[in-house]
C-alpha cells in the first residue's frame, strides 16, 4: 500500500513539522491509496473526498509520540487544542507534494474515535487582590467569609455546569465540554465565553462582600477523566477529587508566575484576566475587534512544546467585544 514512487511516505522521524496535516482513520487507508493512484494516472479522482479528516499540525517529534496542535473547530471559531499522539497508534504518514496533497497521518480507528468522544475542560484560577493587607488591617472576619461562601453557593446553584472549588480568598473553576462527533450524534458544547460572565459576577461578589477585586488566569485542555462528573466527592465527604490531572493547574500557575514577574518588571500593568493564547483565540469576537493585535506576553508552557503567550485584558473589554451571537446563556 502507498508504494507508488510519486507518493511521499514519511518515516516517523521525518513527519513534517509546523505545517497543515490531517489525521484520518486507518479504515480509509485502502480507499485513499486507490484514490492517490488514480490521481497519479490522471484519472478523474479527488483524494480529498475520501473519508473524514481532523486537521492538525505536528509541533514536535518525541521518541514515542508526536506533540500536535489539533483544530477541532475552524468553521465557527478558531479552536486549537494541544494533544499527544502515541507512536504506536500511527499506521503510516503519506502525502504527494507534486499534487499538493498534504500529509495524511493514518491512525488507529479506536484512538481517533476516542479523541472526538472524550471530554475536554476549561480551567480558571481566581484570586482576590489585597488579601494580605486585609488580614493585616483586620478587615476580614468569619461573618464576611461565610457570606462570601453563601454567595458563591448561590452562583454555583445557577451555574451547574461549572465546578467551584473555593479557598475563601481564591477559587478554581472547571467546566467540561465535548468536541462533537457527528457519527455518534454528539454536538459540540464548547462555549468558553460563558466563563467570562461568571468571573465578572465573582468580581462583583468579592467587591461587595470583602471589598476586594479579583484577577483570573484561564486555560483549556484535555481531561483524562472523561465520562466522569466534574467532581468526585467521597461518601465520607472528606475526599474531593477534581477529576483532572494536575498538568492544567500547573499551566495556570505558570501563566500566573509569568504575569507576576512581568508586572514586577513593569512589562505590563496588573490586569483582571490572563488567558492562555489557545483559549483566547478560540473566543468568538466581533470582526472589528483585532484580537491578534491585543497585548500579550510570553510564558513557558507546560502542556505545549513550543513557546507560548498569554493575553491580558479585562472581563468588560472582552465581553463588550464578543460576537453579538454570543451571550452568557
Amino acid at each position: 500500500m502507498f508504494e507508488d514512487s510519486d507518493i511521499d511516505k514519511y518515516p516517523f522521524e521525518e513527519i513534517p513539522l509546523d505545517r497543515d496535516c490531517f489525521l484520518m482513520s486507518e479504515i480509509y487507508m485502502n480507499e485513499f491509496d486507490v484514490a492517490l493512484r488514480k490521481m497519479l494516472r490522471r484519472e478523474e479522482c479527488n483524494p480529498y473526498e475520501v473519508g473524514y479528516v481532523s486537521p492538525v499540525a505536528v509541533r514536535k517529534i518525541n521518541s514515542n509520540s508526536l506533540d500536535l496542535s489539533w483544530y477541532p473547530n475552524t468553521f465557527t471559531r478558531f479552536h486549537e487544542v494541544s494533544i499527544t499522539l502515541p507512536k504506536d497508534k500511527i499506521k503510516v504518514c503519506v502525502g504527494c507534494w507534486q499534487y499538493d496533497i498534504k500529509p495524511y497521518i493514518f491512525v488507529e480507528h479506536k484512538w481517533l474515535e476516542q479523541l472526538h468522544l472524550r471530554e475536554y475542560s476549561v480551567f480558571a484560577l481566581v484570586d482576590a487582590i489585597g488579601v494580605k493587607n486585609a488580614i493585616r488591617d483586620n478587615t476580614l472576619n468569619k461573618d464576611k467569609l461565610i457570606e462570601l461562601r453563601t454567595r458563591i453557593d448561590e452562583l454555583a446553584d445557577n451555574e451547574s455546569e461549572i465546578a467551584f472549588i473555593s479557598f475563601a480568598d481564591s477559587l478554581i473553576l472547571k467546566t467540561n465540554w465535548d468536541v462533537g462527533y457527528f457519527h455518534k450524534g454528539i454536538k459540540c458544547s464548547y462555549r468558553p465565553e460563558k466563563i467570562l460572565y461568571v468571573i465578572k459576577e465573582l468580581d462583583r461578589i468579592y467587591q461587595e462582600v470583602l471589598g476586594l477585586p479579583i484577577y483570573a488566569v484561564l486555560t483549556q485542555g484535555g481531561n483524562e477523566y472523561y465520562g466522569e462528573p466534574l467532581l468526585h466527592i467521597s461518601k465520607s465527604k472528606n475526599h474531593i477529587c477534581l477529576n483532572s490531572l494536575g498538568v492544567p493547574f500547573a499551566e495556570l500557575l505558570a501563566i500566573e508566575s509569568s504575569a507576576k514577574a512581568a508586572i514586577k518588571s513593569r512589562i505590563h500593568p496588573p490586569m483582571q484576566l490572563y488567558l492562555d493564547e489557545q483559549l483566547y483565540h478560540s473566543l468568538q469576537f466581533k470582526f472589528e475587534f483585532a484580537k491578534n493585535e491585543k497585548p500579550k506576553n510570553a510564558y513557558s508552557a507546560i502542556m505545549k512544546s513550543s513557546q507560548s503567550s498569554y493575553f491580558y485584558s479585562s472581563c468588560d473589554v472582552l465581553i463588550e467585544n464578543l460576537d453579538d451571537r454570543e451571550s452568557k446563556h
